[in-house]
């Protein structure tokens, strides 16, 4: 599993400062995705002058924006990731984030035959168990090949054949795929997903995201860590034992 930021919010404060908003000191380094949630939060009541010494800086006004669940003003930032070599099992539960924007490789046009199967994280490397993965990974795989060349001989289209012999590959088979989130998106993933009772490898993956939304935007996910995974029961519940 490799997972890439490739695009972010930028903060235009020239523009923001004709708003009346006065943005933070460039010494202060606020990230350009927090800096928009403290400007879309003070827009709500024109409070920019920034007289509660609680909130004078950027981490602290989030942090009582946090503490007051104000999450709407989050959704005006986004991040966009590179994910590649997931499994179509991690794909099925990513998907139920509604508030995700995907664009992910189309077994319908993409050729599987020469494909290796992503290892689950309790299998350890070298083992029997990962070794029945394999074989049972490679003999779909021969199936697949077989069942497209033999569709493609009876005269359908590339496209026909693939979409038609992909429905016996495995929730194993590789994925990579493009993923958008807004900042609020982002933080509902990390809390139902970077949990102990989540899936190992939907963990692994939110674990890896956490760490890159922390440098693009460490105010904003200031109250999770990322040194263990939540115990604690967050959000509705959804995706923390239940996918």
């Amino acid at each position: 599993m490799h997972v890439f930021p490739i695009a972010h919010t930028a903060f235009d404060t020239a523009t923001a400062e004709l708003a009346g908003y006065i943005p933070h000191s460039v010494t202060q380094d606020v990230a350009p995705a927090d800096e928009l949630a403290e400007m879309s939060g003070r827009n709500c009541y024109r409070s920019w002058q920034r007289r509660n010494p609680h909130t004078t800086d950027n981490a602290g006004y989030l942090k009582q924006i946090i503490d007051h669940q104000h999450y709407s003003v989050l959704e005006h930032a986004s991040a966009t990731f590179f994910v590649e070599g997931v499994s179509r099992a991690l794909l099925a539960e990513l998907t139920r984030h509604r508030h995700l924007s995907f664009s992910i490789n189309s077994q319908r046009y993409i050729d599987y035959s020469g494909t290796t199967p992503v290892i689950p994280p309790a299998v350890e490397k070298g083992s029997t168990e990962e070794a029945v993965i394999r074989d049972a990974y490679t003999r779909a795989v021969a199936d697949y090949t077989d069942l497209t060349e033999g569709l493609r001989a009876r005269g359908l289209k590339r496209k026909e054949a693939r979409e038609a012999a992909r429905c016996i590959l495995p929730n194993a088979a590789p994925v990579d795929l493009i993923v958008t989130g807004n900042m609020r998106a982002w933080r509902e993933v990390i809390a139902k997903r970077f949990h102990e009772a989540a899936d190992a490898e939907i963990r692994e993956l939110a674990s890896t995201l956490l760490r890159h939304l922390k440098i693009l935007a460490p105010a904003t996910f200031q109250d999770f860590s990322t040194d263990n995974p939540a115990q604690d029961e967050r959000g509705d519940g959804e995706g923390t034992g239940h996918a």
